[in-house]
């Protein structure tokens, strides 16, 4: 039996490409296994296989425990004080032996060891895909439809290896028939599946990358950078490059000769349309790259909110928008900044009103003519920080403005901010515009943390007549309306 054990394990070791000491290890499982059977109870069973001859010893196992644990298996596990009584020299966490007669490597020992030794060889053959495909996440690999479901495709990866392809990882339209080619991303792979493990994609910005670094050879090369991509897949998509050799244009590298390149990868995606940008360290012209062709007018950027709001000329809006807005979206998720885009009509009337209001605030808070308050505001001036703290050798090469204006405007508008920031937080927009609510109202609401409608939904009547005084009647109305929003929200579901 010896001889034919070791037989059956060298030819299944040869054959699946299975280590010997795995197989050892099923045959010693399968062997235990069927030992098992010799028992009514639950017990531990240890078969040891000599690696050399293929003789194999029995052993019954018991697991010494405390003398306060409750023991749930008798049959595995044994106090240490009576198996002391019984003269084996052990402690608490040993592992108690028994030797036991072996069985003989019958018919149905040989049944049980088929069975663990051919799920040991799946979950090998499993283990050395996984390892031989961990490197090739994020590359690009060639198949064979294997099989078509509604859900996924089965891709054939060659050496026993498949891959799966989910509806969601397809381009839009694409549809891929038995026995069919197909190139496709790995996208990852999933050592805890019970299924698939390889799990594929063409609808990722993965399948992009990997197509440029294998069409274009200055990616492979790292002789420039692929800085980001914004895809919407089988349609459009934009990536950001940058060179890192100032021989090389990016741009024109990822294009190739007569476009070839870029073809070469918009036929593998559909026809899906690739705009390459150039990557730039300052955001706005980043921004102007990623709209690219349109040509951008101007453009303002709010870092608090990470928005820019970008002009184009009336005959390049629909183009920098593209359809159903998807150009600007693109470049919004490319670039990281939330883009507005408008014409160069609605930004400078836009702009003006910002700078009207600017110039009301200055008018008011520094109490100085509108002729020195727009002076103020055609110099970049556009918050009464920037008047108060600025050096004021920059305001001094303001025409009109001399060392003792200056002086006294930096002055009020420090004034003005104290003020502002001892009278208290101002009242919400949505709050002054209440039905019901005075202007006094609101800001003593704010003065005492009520600032918006959704601070005043939450108080209670007894709560805003103690900040307020007023009848019951108005307060609970005033409060209704401010509640409203919650019961307009609640009407659809």
């Amino acid at each position: 039996m010896s001889k034919e054990l070791l037989l059956v394990i060298e030819t299944v070791a040869n054959e699946k490409e299975v280590s010997k000491e795995i197989l050892f290890e099923a045959m010693e499982e399968a062997l235990a296994m069927a030992t098992k059977k010799r028992f009514n109870e639950d017990v531990k069973i240890r078969v040891s296989i000599d690696r050399k001859t293929g003789e194999y010893d029995t052993f019954r196992q018991w697991e010494i425990v405390d003398e306060d644990h409750f023991i749930e298996n008798y049959a595995a596990e044994l106090y240490v004080d009576v198996a002391r009584e019984k003269g084996h020299d052990v402690n608490v966490g040993d592992i108690l032996e028994e030797p036991l007669e072996s069985i003989e490597f019958g018919r149905i020992a040989a049944m049980t060891a088929k069975q663990v030794i051919m799920q040991k060889v799946r979950e090998e053959e499993k283990r050395l895909m996984v390892e031989r495909f961990t490197d090739k996440v994020g590359k690009i690999v060639y198949g064979e439809v294997k099989r078509v479901t509604r859900d996924f495709i089965v891709v054939d990866l060659g050496n026993d290896a498949e891959g799966v392809l989910y509806r969601s990882e397809l381009l839009p339209k694409e549809n891929y028939r038995m026995n069919d080619k197909l190139r496709a991303c790995v996208l990852k792979i999933d050592a805890e599946a019970k299924g698939y493990q390889i799990l594929l994609s063409r609808a990722s910005n993965s399948m992009l990358r990997a197509l440029l670094e294998l069409e274009v050879p200055e990616v492979a090369e790292e002789l420039m950078d692929i800085m980001n991509i914004a895809r919407d897949p089988g349609s459009r998509a934009k990536v950001a490059v940058k060179s890192n050799d100032k021989r090389i244009d990016p741009v024109g590298a990822c294009v190739g000769m007569r476009g070839s390149r870029i073809q070469a990868i918009t036929n593998e995606l559909q026809g899906e349309r690739i705009d390459i940008v150039l990557w730039d360290e300052n955001p706005a012209q980043y921004v102007i790259n990623s709209l690219s062709p349109a040509e951008v007018v101007s453009i303002v950027m709010d870092e608090d909110t990470q928005t820019m709001e970008v002009a184009v000329k009336e005959d390049q809006l629909s183009q920098a928008i593209g359809k159903s807005g998807q150009n600007v979206r693109l470049a919004t998720a490319l670039t990281g900044w939330h883009v507005n885009v408008m014409a160069e009509s609605v930004a400078a009337e836009k702009q003006a009103q910002e700078s009207q209001k600017v110039m009301q605030t200055f008018v008011e808070s520094l109490d100085i003519d509108e002729d020195i308050a727009e002076a103020l505001v055609e110099e970049g001036f556009a918050t009464l920080e920037e008047v108060a703290y600025v050096e004021p050798s920059e305001m001094l090469e303001i025409e009109g403005f001399d060392q003792e204006v200056v002086a006294e405007l930096q002055e009020r508008a420090k004034t003005a901010l104290l003020s502002k920031a001892l009278s208290g937080p101002e009242p919400a927009e949505d709050l002054l515009a209440m039905d019901g609510m005075t202007k006094e109202w609101a800001k003593k609401l704010a003065q005492n943390g009520v600032v918006c409608m959704e601070d005043l939904a939450e108080l209670a009547t007894d709560d805003l007549i103690e900040l307020i005084p007023m009848d019951e009647k108005k307060a609970a109305s005033l409060i209704m309306t401010a509640r409203a929003p919650w019961f307009e929200g609640n009407k659809g579901q």
